[in-house]
This record gives structure tokens, sequence and C-alpha cells, in this order.
């Protein structure tokens, strides 16, 4: 923690002084990022770092196994208030799903692992990957996940009308915490096929 705070000391120096000060100045005046980038939680998967994104160009949510829920429900979200806020407040163009390489969530499910220290984690699984089918192979898993992710995604009404009217793109992607590499989703045919971007 020493080191966080040392850093966190020293940012706004760093910042005043660095060539993109204008630019911090600007965020200021508000937002606009380009999408919406639901990952897990995971402290390996960094999205500004994946995508080389500056301040403000990226809206993120992070969830325990990049889990969508499921709209509705009778009581309000955080996770979908940060939907529909990206959507229809902020316009995103957007939505980027992205599982990742050593997933502890979607292990879990995959290995049916006790969960019963983590009631919270294990409740949040099974209600909301309620459904969800899972082979042996975790990068399988993982990616089949993030799909079904997408599938969630559109009945959302926010995001049914944007994609409807064509002002919103949805993306699947897999990332390699331990290469860096990055696949995305190819839809067609009955496969889960990803490949390089």
């Amino acid at each position: 923690m020493k080191s966080l705070i040392a850093h966190a000391r020293s940012f706004a120096a760093h910042v005043a002084d660095s060539e993109r000060a204008e630019s911090f100045r600007a965020l200021q005046a508000g937002q606009s990022p380009e999408a919406l980038f639901i990952t897990c939680s995971d402290s390996r998967v960094v999205p500004s770092l994946i995508t080389g994104a500056r301040p403000g160009e990226l809206f993120e949510l992070r969830t325990a196994g990049n889990i969508v829920p499921e709209y509705g429900g009778g009581r309000p979200m955080g996770e979908t208030a940060t939907i529909e806020y990206a959507v229809r407040v902020l316009g995103v163009r957007d939505i980027v799903v992205c599982g990742h390489s050593h997933c502890g969530a979607i292990g879990a499910l995959v290995q049916g692992d006790d969960l019963s220290a983590a009631p919270a984690v294990r409740d949040w699984l099974a209600t909301q990957a309620a459904g969800s089918s899972f082979g042996a192979d975790l990068a399988d898993a993982v990616q089949r996940h993030a799909v079904a992710q997408l599938d969630r995604l559109r009945t959302y009404p926010c995001v049914r009308e944007r994609v409807e009217e064509g002002l919103l793109s949805l993306h699947a992607w897999y990332y390699e915490v331990h290469t860096g590499a990055v696949r995305a989703h190819r839809p067609g045919g009955d496969s889960c096929t990803f490949g390089p971007l």
C-alpha cells in the first residue's frame, strides 16, 4: 500500500509537469468515452493498459466474472445503472465484454468449487451465471461466457434500441493475462470462434 500512496501523492505534480497537463485539464469539461468496457474485477486485467485508452476514453464496469446481470429483477443494481448511463447519457458507440484467461470466477463454475466460505461470491455466480453451460476447458468456457453476456446485454431496452438503430455495436474479447494477447469473437455458425483482433 505504501507504494500506491506514494504514487498518489506525487501524481498531481507529475501531471502538472508533463506534456499531458492540458489534456488532463480538459477532463473538467466532462467525459465522452468511446466505449463501455465490461470486464472482470481481476487485478491482472487493466482495460486502459490493454487498449491504450487515455483518461476519458473508456467507461468501465468491472464485476466478478465480467457478469452482466439480468435486466430488471425488481431492485436497482449498480451494474444495470452503469450500462444504462453509458448508453443513454454518454452515448457510447461500442460495448466490449472482455473475459480473460485464468479467471477464478469462471474457473469456480467449471470446477464446481466449494464457495461456502465466500457466500456473496457463491450467490453472485449462482444467480447471475444460471443457465450457462461450461465444458472442462477454461479458455473455451470463458469465451462462451463472454458471448453469453452479449446476449444478456441485448435484453436491456437501451442496448436493444441502440443496436437496432445501428448506433451501438457489441463485442466479446478474450485476454490472455500471461501473454497480453487479445482475441475477438467472430460471430457466425454454431461455434464460439475467437481470433486475433
